[in-house]
C-alpha cells in the first residue's frame, strides 16, 4: 500500500454526495462542506424500502440548509440517480453551477431486510436498483469528466452484510457485495486516469436502519456497549479523507465501527499445489491446510496478481 499524506482540505472542489438527505450522508456532505467543497447534495427523499411512494424534498433541502447556515456552498438535487436520466441530470447540475467533479461519494440505499425465505426476487431487484444500479450510473454520469481532467475520487457504501454476511440481511448483503465487485473493477479502469476508487463500511444509526431491532438481527447492535458510537458522524472522517486529494490509495475497503477505523482486504491461503489436478480425497486430506491462513496467506491487488502470485508459488 502506498502511505497516504496531506492535508484533507476541499477548496475549490465540488463533490457530488447522493443519498445526502439524512444519516450518513447528511454528516458526510457537511463535514466535506466544511472543508471547503461546493456540494451537491442528492437525495430523493423516497421510504426507506424504496419503490413507489411520497419524495420528500426537505431531505436534501435540510441539508442544504446548514451548509448554506454555516457560511458553505451546497445545492439540492432530487433525482432518481437509479435511473441514467436521474444520474445524468445531478452531474450536469454539479458543471452547470461549479462547472468541475472532483469525487463521486455514492452512498444512496435502501433497505429490506427479513428472513431469506420470506424475501422475494422484487426486494432483490429493488435493492439492486438503487444500491449497484445508483453507484453505476453516478459514477458512469462523472467519469469522462475525471478522465477528461485526470482526476476524480470514487467512494463507494458497502456493507458489513455483503463482505461478512448477516442471516437477515440476504438481499441487502447481495447488493452491496455488488458494489464492492464495481469498486473493484473501477479501481483497474480509473488507475491509469487519476481516478481513485474507495469502499468504505459504515455502522450507524440512521433512518434507513434505526427500525432494525433484536426481533430482526438477533442480539440488537443498538443496545450493545458501543451503541454511543453509531452516530454518523463516526464515519464522516474516513469518507471525507477517501474523497480527497490527501488520499492517493485505491482498491482499498475501510470499516467504520464503534469508533474504530481499519482496513478490510481480501486474502487468499498458500494452501496446497500440485502439477496435476487435485482430487477430491487430497482436498479432504489437505483440507485443514488449504484453510490455515498460519501457514502463510498473500492479498493480491486484483485478479491477475493473484496469477502472479500461484505462478511463483509453484516455481513457473
Amino acid at each position: 500500500m502506498t502511505q497516504d499524506s496531506g492535508a484533507v482540505d476541499f477548496t475549490g472542489q465540488v463533490v457530488i454526495v447522493t443519498g445526502a438527505g439524512g444519516g450518513l450522508g447528511s454528516a458526510i456532505a457537511r463535514e466535506i462542506a466544511r472543508r471547503g467543497a461546493a456540494v451537491i447534495a442528492n437525495d430523493l427523499g423516497g421510504p426507506v424500502t424504496g419503490g413507489a411512494g411520497a419524495h420528500d424534498h426537505r431531505f436534501a433541502d435540510h441539508v442544504v440548509e446548514a451548509i448554506t447556515a454555516a457560511g458553505g456552498r451546497a445545492i439540492a438535487s432530487y433525482d432518481d440517480i437509479a435511473g441514467e436520466a436521474g444520474a445524468r441530470r445531478v452531474v450536469a447540475l454539479a458543471l452547470s453551477q461549479f462547472g468541475r467533479i472532483d469525487a463521486v461519494i455514492a452512498n444512496a440505499g435502501t433497505m429490506r431486510f427479513g428472513a431469506f425465505e420470506a424475501m422475494s426476487l422484487a426486494d432483490l431487484q429493488a435493492l439492486l436498483a438503487v444500491h449497484v444500479g445508483g453507484a453505476w450510473t453516478i459514477a458512469q454520469a462523472a467519469w469522462p469528466h475525471m478522465r477528461a481532467a485526470g482526476y476524480g475520487r470514487l467512494v463507494f457504501a458497502t456493507s458489513s452484510a455483503g463482505m461478512l454476511g448477516n442471516a437477515m440481511l440476504s438481499a441487502y448483503g447481495a447488493a452491496k457485495g455488488a458494489v464492492m465487485g464495481l469498486m473493484h473493477g473501477l479501481s483497474e479502469s480509473g488507475r491509469d486516469h487519476g481516478i481513485l476508487c474507495n469502499a468504505y463500511m459504515p455502522n450507524a444509526i440512521t433512518r434507513m436502519t434505526e427500525g432494525i431491532g433484536a426481533s430482526d438481527l438477533g442480539d440488537n447492535p443498538w443496545s450493545m456497549p458501543l451503541a454511543a458510537c453509531f452516530d454518523p458522524a463516526y464515519a464522516a472522517g474516513l469518507v471525507s479523507y477517501l474523497a480527497s486529494a490527501a488520499c492517493v490509495t485505491t482498491h482499498g475497503i475501510y470499516s467504520s465501527l464503534g469508533g474504530r477505523i481499519g482496513r478490510a482486504f481480501i486474502g487468499i491461503t498458500d494452501g496446497v499445489t500440485a502439477d496435476g489436478p487435485i482430487d477430491a480425497e487430497t482436498v479432504a486430506a489437505q483440507w485443514p491446510r488449504i484453510g490455515d491462513p498460519e501457514r502463510g496467506y498473500t492479498i493480491p491487488s486484483n485478479n491477475t496478481d493473484e496469477w502472479r502470485i500461484v505462478a511463483e508459488q509453484r516455481g513457473l
